[in-house]
């Protein structure tokens, strides 16, 4: 027999017990072993053991930032945090004040949220897993995410499904990034070099933003100022000795002919109009096809980079000009369909493509689907968050289109945790012209000889 709904409450001393029970080292353990410590040792000892170990910390925080940083501030932060902000009537409240929470029917009691972990890696986020009621989703926070980040007066919260009964919340309390990162240093070997391990910038946990060239293709939406080709730029830079040496072929298609233009002197193939971009393009599908029909005779699967079979990187800046704004229908179709084959075969013969748009619809970028990495900086309308990271990544917490449109958030925006679809706010470290200067003399510097065969598209 199923077991009868319960008429009345649980009695408030048995909510006590257990509570007591689920936090043993706050409610007992640690009272407990100040108090032993206290009897066995002295009042005065145990005194001066806690005051040596707060000196100790004050000095270790004083003394060495980097390694109290990385170890002891996200461990004491988080404690603080749990036991301040997220625990008591002030979060149930807010948790209440959104209908997150479940009511019995005959009792009338609230059955909320509970806190089962709390990290806090950066000073500005913490990350909260929450075991929720039965009768509740993740999609319920999703639902709720503006009105809850208003409720804990927090900048945004975004959600994940840890598990079944379990969701995370991001919590971002304020901005994170109120500093320009600045460039990558340019390594000066191609051994340095990790093609699909490459920093560009910092995500909100504070931790370093990295991503893959080979393999991957990437695709960036944002709106004018937004920051887009300090991602491409940061890349380049990290990129640059194994250019050098012939390791790393760059292909440009630069309708806009601004920011690239510095960049026509060390590409391999270089196009502006939208006939020599789909001339460009064509010729990147030649070289994929004769890759891949070496690596079938040798029954390769996958390349190794070598001066003979180098990584090539095809960057399109404003895509939307070649593929919407065209007036050539030809070239148009022919690009579509180059870039699509590119998409769907490149990446297992190291030819990776980047593509950077202003307006990420489907009607502009009909190939968009085909891009493995996906970002998305400020952008101008709620739509294009979903359009360039997926469905209902804005009600994750991608809010992109709430970045203000000034100077200080250039860089900013969102990428998608690809194991838990969960949006991170990351920024792209700022490339200056000097630092693009820097880059062409640094990759001219090859050996006599070398370079031939860098050649331009006029």
């Amino acid at each position: 027999m199923s077991t009868p709904d319960a008429k009345r409450r649980t009695g408030r001393e048995v909510k006590a017990l257990v509570w007591t029970a689920r936090h043993p080292v706050g409610t007992m353990v640690a009272p407990a072993t100040a108090a032993t410590a206290g009897l066995e040792l002295g009042w005065a000892t145990t005194g001066g053991i806690a005051g040596g170990t707060v000196v100790a910390l004050c000095g270790w925080y004083r003394a060495h930032p980097a390694t109290f940083d990385h170890y002891a501030a996200p461990r004491l932060r988080a404690w603080r945090r749990r036991w301040g902000a997220y625990l008591g009537p002030r979060f149930n409240a807010a948790l209440r004040a959104c209908d997150l929470c479940t009511v019995h029917r005959k009792t009338d009691e609230e059955h909320f949220p509970r806190i089962i972990r709390t990290r806090s890696f950066s000073p500005t986020v913490d990350t909260l897993w929450l075991r929720i009621p039965k009768g509740m989703h993740a999609r319920h926070f999703e639902a709720k995410l503006e009105e809850l980040a208003d409720a804990l007066r927090v900048q945004r919260v975004a959600v994940e499904r840890v598990k079944p009964g379990v969701v995370g919340l991001v919590i971002e309390r304020k901005e994170p990034f109120t500093e320009t990162i600045p460039a990558p240093e340019m390594p000066q070997e191609s051994e340095a070099v990790d093609p699909t391990d490459i920093y560009v910038g910092e995500t909100e946990f504070g931790q370093d933003w990295r991503l893959a060239v080979l393999g991957q293709h990437t695709f960036i939406a944002g709106a004018t100022g937004a920051g887009k080709n300090s991602i491409p730029m940061s890349i380049l830079r990290a990129l640059a000795p194994m250019i050098r040496d012939g390791l790393v072929r760059l292909w440009l298609c630069d309708p806009k002919q601004m920011e690239f233009g510095t960049l026509a002197g060390i590409a391999y193939r270089y196009a502006t109009s939208e006939t020599d971009c789909a001339d460009l393009v064509g010729e990147f599908v030649d070289d994929l096809k004769r890759v891949q029909h070496e690596l079938a005779g040798r029954g390769d699967r996958k390349i190794t980079i070598s001066p003979g079979t180098p990584l090539n990187l095809l960057i399109v800046d404003e895509i939307g000009a070649l593929l919407a704004y065209n007036s050539d229908t030809q070239s148009r179709r022919e690009l579509a369909r180059n870039l699509a084959v590119i998409g769907s075969q490149g990446r297992a013969t190291g030819h990776s493509m980047m593509a950077l748009v202003q307006e990420p619809t489907k009607d502009t970028v009909p190939i968009r689907d085909l891009f493995t990495v996906r970002i998305c900086l400020r952008v101008t309308a709620q739509s294009h968050v979903d359009m360039t990271l997926g469905e209902n990544a804005r009600l994750r917490g991608a809010i992109a289109d709430e970045i203000p449109n000034i100077a200080e958030t250039a860089g900013i925006g969102y990428v998608v945790q690809q194991r838990t679809r969960v949006p991170v706010r990351v920024r792209a470290s700022y490339v200056t012209d000097t630092e693009i200067e820097e880059l062409v003399t640094f990759v001219h510097t090859r050996p006599a000889g070398e370079g031939a065969h860098l050649q331009a598209v006029a």
